[in-house]
């Protein structure tokens, strides 16, 4: 009796060791989830090229809701908070506001009321260069080269206007930025440069009287952004870095560069530092605080270029339907593959897009469609039906998927 006893036990044993050495040898390499849901408070907001339809997608299940802006072809964005969109209408002089209707509270968001229009226009001469700091909105009208500027708290406010400021300005095509001490870099417009660019920037306070007034000259600007502390401006002599204080530099662009330069701007997460773009080079990241500019993507085949609803990374999409995902610390490539079919240089409406964190929006013009990329897997997981000929594409809410 003892003798099979022990036997058991033996056996029970051996049985054991040969399950742990097998699951020691199945743990080896642990295969990612990479089955992934988007955030239960974000939604996509697109416009349409040839009619008023303005789309709400809800992409967790994949549901539509749509209304109606008071001109098509509009351009959207979305303000500092997350939670509303500036709708511009350049040649109707108009400017909407639209509302999620989710408020973030940090660890969780509420959902205060349903998606509509704000109550907050603005009317002005060509609004055309939207941006949102500090609680504003605010954008560069190019008809008379003022700025309109409202803040986010008025947005759902019965008869609120945008603010007109005047700074004594040439009309031109323009843009702004916003510094965290509430005032503002300015283009100026002197024509010492043929065409329709500014040449400086000056810095103004909310009733546009001048504090700073410019210390560098340009040969043309177009394109900036800011990061509250620095506004950086493309220029064809160079990136223009202008700060609160008055202080201004130019940072030399690559010698390579011949005759391009950065037409585009973006915000990344990492104060000081900005992804500049143009069609003739690529994409680079420019370090406003050491005075550098590094090569992220050397390819003048670029159809968009976009940084992530989270600012950590870049989402470059060419010509030839190929998709390349960048991390903004690193600069290395984290995912690529051909994605969508190639489009013509030469198209009349071309793919846009947009990046949270897990997935990329990518619109199909011809098919009136918005595609979601699974960044994981790189594979197109749902095609969205929206407006016939989606137009611009804007991200609205946040990142959570947590409630009260």
């Amino acid at each position: 009796m003892k003798n099979n006893y022990f036997k058991l036990i033996f056996l029970f044993a051996l049985a054991s060791f040969a399950v742990s050495c097998n699951n020691d040898d199945d743990n080896t390499e642990t295969i990612p989830d990479q089955t992934l849901s988007e955030y239960k408070y974000l939604r996509i907001l697109l416009s349409d090229e040839k009619t008023t339809d303005l789309t709400l997608v809800n992409p967790l299940d994949a549901t539509t809701s749509f209304l109606n802006a008071k001109f098509a072809k509009a351009s959207l964005y979305t303000t500092e908070s997350g939670r509303y969109a500036g709708i511009i209408h350049r040649t109707a002089n108009t400017v909407e506001t639209f509302d999620s209707g989710f408020e973030s509270h940090g660890d969780h968001v509420d959902v205060d009321g349903i998606p509509k229009f704000g109550a907050l226009i603005g009317q002005s001469l060509l609004p055309t260069h939207f941006k949102s700091k500090i609680g504003e909105l605010l954008t560069f009208n190019d008809g008379d080269g003022t700025l309109s500027v409202a803040k986010e708290s008025e947005i759902n406010t019965t008869g609120a206007t945008f603010k007109s400021i005047n700074a004594g300005l040439l009309a031109h095509h323009g843009a702004m930025a916003t510094f965290t001490n509430g005032t503002y870099a300015i283009t100026v417009k002197d024509n010492s440069v043929t065409g329709t660019l500014p040449e400086k920037v000056k810095i103004i306070d909310n009733t546009g009287k001048t504090l700073f007034d410019a210390t560098v000259a340009t040969k043309g600007i177009h394109g900036n952004a800011s990061d509250g502390t620095y506004a950086v401006f493309g220029s064809a002599s160079g990136v223009l870095v202008v700060e609160s204080s008055g202080k201004q530099k130019l940072i030399a662009l690559p010698e390579d560069f011949g005759a391009a330069w950065f037409g585009t701007i973006l915000e990344t997460k990492t104060k000081g530092k900005f992804v500049g773009y143009t069609a003739a080079k690529g994409t680079y990241l420019i370090d406003v605080v050491n005075s550098t500019i590094k090569p992220i993507i050397q390819n003048t085949a670029i159809m968009q270029c976009k940084v992530s609803y989270n600012a950590t990374k870049l989402g470059v999409l060419l010509h030839s339907g190929e998709f390349k995902l960048f991390n903004l610390t690193s600069l290395q490539v984290e995912k690529e593959g051909k994605i969508i079919s190639e489009t013509s240089t030469d198209a009349a409406l071309k793919p846009q897009m947009q990046l949270t964190e897990n997935f990329a929006y990518i619109t199909s013009p011809t098919t009136g469609e918005l595609l979601q990329l699974n960044l994981a897997v790189m594979k197109i997981e749902k095609k969205i039906k929206v407006s016939n000929t989606p137009y611009m594409i804007t991200i609205l809410g946040f990142e959570n998927s947590k409630s009260h």
